[in-house]
């Protein structure tokens, strides 16, 4: 059993962290970001240790154990978020395929007829430089769902490598037909 519970989430400077019932509202350079969490377990504020900790009101309950050490995550991952921010990488591997933003979309041309609009959710922030596409926010789920949902529309193959990969994603190839005999 894990005892990522266990462990208080240290509070950073500047870094402000608000506890309503339970909500707990995060703020810092990068943004701010709340987050409702489930009644079974209690947050709250160490003032002694400048941290926030979770604990499990009444029942230990299986269920309870776990939504225990997954809010005290997602409270430290907001935390990073709003301090330093998460970024995600693509690269578009293909000749003639990019990328670019236009408003709240961006554009993908990756061999289709027609470009690809995905819609950037608010949040995040999308940069292209030629075929790297920089995916950045303070919101670590948000990132990663429109990293994914960008990746989805032309997924790299392996027989040309073609495709939106993960920069530091490894594709790997196979060797295709052989002629002769």
């Amino acid at each position: 059993m894990s005892r990522v519970g266990n462990k208080p989430v240290e509070i950073p400077s500047g870094v402000k962290v608000s506890i309503d019932g339970q909500t707990v509202s995060v703020e810092g350079p990068k943004g701010s970001l709340s987050r409702e969490f489930a009644p079974q377990i209690e947050v709250s504020w160490s003032e002694d240790e400048k941290s926030v900790v979770c604990s499990i009101k009444g029942d230990a309950t299986r269920q309870a154990r776990a939504l225990w050490g997954t809010t005290r995550a997602l409270i430290q991952n907001m935390i990073i978020g709003v301090k330093d921010g998460y970024e995600k990488s693509l690269e578009i591997v293909g000749v003639g395929w990019g990328a670019q933003v236009a408003g709240q979309e961006l554009k993908l041309s990756v061999g289709y007829a027609n470009s690809v609009p995905v819609k950037i959710p608010v949040g995040v922030d999308v940069s292209v430089d030629k075929q790297i596409v920089k995916i950045t926010g303070a919101d670590k789920q948000a990132v990663g769902q429109f990293a994914a949902m960008a990746r989805s529309v032309r997924e790299p193959e392996p027989y040309n490598g073609k495709g939106i990969k993960y920069s530091d994603e490894v594709i790997r190839r196979k060797q295709g037909k052989q002629f002769g005999s």
